[in-house]
């Protein structure tokens, strides 16, 4: 068994200390354990495939990404360890080459236990990278029926997510503000890298279902890319399992930071931003709404302004609780013991002792966030306009979020056990008591909904067909 070793040394605030966030000034550093990192460290540059606005020098590696390969060849320790941006491959592909080949993989289906599924099976380029259907979560393991446990995310905009920290301190204002669990990959922050991202789904069970990381190698040897990846990394990529795995999500970790496909910055707002575009007098209300911290207070977390040049990724990429109804659609909530606490557990361990991170999910962009179906971690939202409802409503009028009992009462949040409640973002537009006044309107929830419209991005085809690149920096 392969394990990826991470040496957290951040202690845990309570949740309920968080304060309001600012902008992130690290929108615009590099990505702390992405693909820029990972392949200046690696020695083949990067340069075309940087988050836009990068207005800084890389950050060095973290030396606690330490990865414990296996390999086949006699000579070696079976535990060596190496850092992973350090493996010493025959071969130092390009950037190029690693984009391209990473995008066979990405879609290569010889990957998984049933031979059916690929990453582009859940994480569809038609759909942002998202999930191409309305089912809350989707279907995979060895059968290819096993029903996962949260929504898929896109994996669009995610080039500049820095590694899970409990204490997040911005150094953009008041450096003193603990914002507190800020990063990660995943709705839990688990992975602290995009390589480590890209391995979770071939290993989970309810995924590709492969039962370890020498299965997946085996089935990549045998797969129409093998000789491509050879080409790539060298003819005896495939002695060393442990060489031949990194090679695997390296690959899919840059193609992952390629901007053309994961950060186009094409959308009708960035056009707005480039004073290229207008937006509709609705659409100008719903902005305005968005920001308002009186009113949606949006931008709280879904940052909406540019920063040091650098477009705004809709996401400050904190932890935070905000009381999403059960999902009885997901086989798993069937089991009434059974909930999905987030930061604290079951997918991540490490912080299963932390009640104070129970029930917290990282904010995720609200790019693109129009070509979804369902919306939250666990789906049970099934338009924009019911997902923008529920922040006015949660508190106002939870009947109507919740339910109600056998005895007509208003419920409590079903997927949140009652002694996590303290937990709960209480920032507008949350507050108020049942029957108060909700912070919007149902017009105000229209307005805001056809905002969020303009943050679709153009079709990679129709940009292309127009002439025009991506580019995420204002007057471009």
């Amino acid at each position: 068994m392969l394990t990826t070793v991470i040496d957290p040394t951040a202690s845990p605030i309570p949740a309920t200390r968080r304060a309001r966030r600012a902008p992130p000034s690290w929108f615009t550093a590099a990505a702390v354990a992405g693909g820029a990192v990972a392949c200046l460290a690696f020695g083949i540059g990067l340069g075309h495939a940087a988050a836009p606005g990068d207005a800084h020098p890389p950050a060095p590696v973290p030396a606690a990404a330490v990865v414990k390969v296996a390999t086949a060849s006699p000579s070696a320790s079976a535990t060596a360890a190496r850092p992973f941006y350090a493996t010493a491959f025959e071969r130092k592909p390009d950037a190029n080459a690693l984009t391209e080949l990473g995008r066979k993989l990405f879609f290569d289906k010889t990957l998984s236990a049933s031979g059916a599924m690929a990453c582009a099976s859940c994480h569809d380029p038609a759909h942002a990278y998202g999930p191409p259907n309305a089912l809350p979560v989707q279907p995979g393991g060895a059968s290819g029926a096993v029903p996962g446990l949260r929504a898929v995310p896109s994996l669009m905009y995610r080039q500049q997510t820095p590694q899970f920290s409990e204490r997040f301190f911005d150094n953009d204002g008041d450096d003193s503000l603990d914002q507190g669990p800020t990063g990660g990959f995943a709705w839990d922050g688990r992975a602290a890298s995009a390589h480590e991202q890209a391995e979770a789904p071939l290993l989970s069970p309810f995924e590709m279902a492969n039962t370890d990381r020498g299965a997946v190698v085996r089935r990549m040897a045998g797969s129409p890319n093998a000789a491509a990846l050879r080409e790539a990394f060298g003819p005896r990529l495939f002695d060393d399992a442990g060489l031949a795995w990194n090679a695997l999500v390296l690959a899919l970790e840059v193609f992952q930071q390629n901007p053309k496909d994961f950060a186009p910055f094409s959308s009708r707002y960035d056009a707005y931003l480039r004073g290229k575009g207008v937006l509709t007098p609705q659409e100008a209300r719903g902005l305005a709404l968005f920001e308002d911290k009186g009113k949606g207070n949006c931008a709280s977390c879904h940052v909406s302004v540019i920063k040091r040049g650098a477009f705004p990724l809709f996401t400050d990429m904190g932890h935070i609780a905000i009381g999403v109804p059960r999902n009885p659609a997901i086989p798993a909530n069937r089991d009434p013991a059974f909930h999905d606490l987030g930061t604290c557990g079951p997918l991540r361990t490490d912080l299963k002792d932390h009640p104070e991170y129970c029930g917290l999910f990282k904010t995720p962009s609200l790019r693109n966030v129009a070509t979804r179906r369902v919306f939250f971690h666990n789906g049970a939202m099934r338009s924009l306009e019911e997902a923008v409802r529920f922040y006015a409503l949660r508190d106002t009028d939870p009947a109507r979020v919740y339910g109600r009992d056998a005895k007509g009462r208003a419920r409590k949040d079903a997927d949140l056990p009652a002694k996590y409640e303290g937990n709960l973002n209480r920032e507008r537009p949350f507050g108020g008591e049942p029957g108060d006044k909700p912070s919007l309107s149902e017009p105000e929830i229209r307005d805001i909904v056809a905002f969020l419209k303009t943050l679709d991005d153009v079709p990679p085809a129709a940009l292309a067909s127009t002439g025009k690149g991506p580019g995420g920096r204002a007057g471009r």
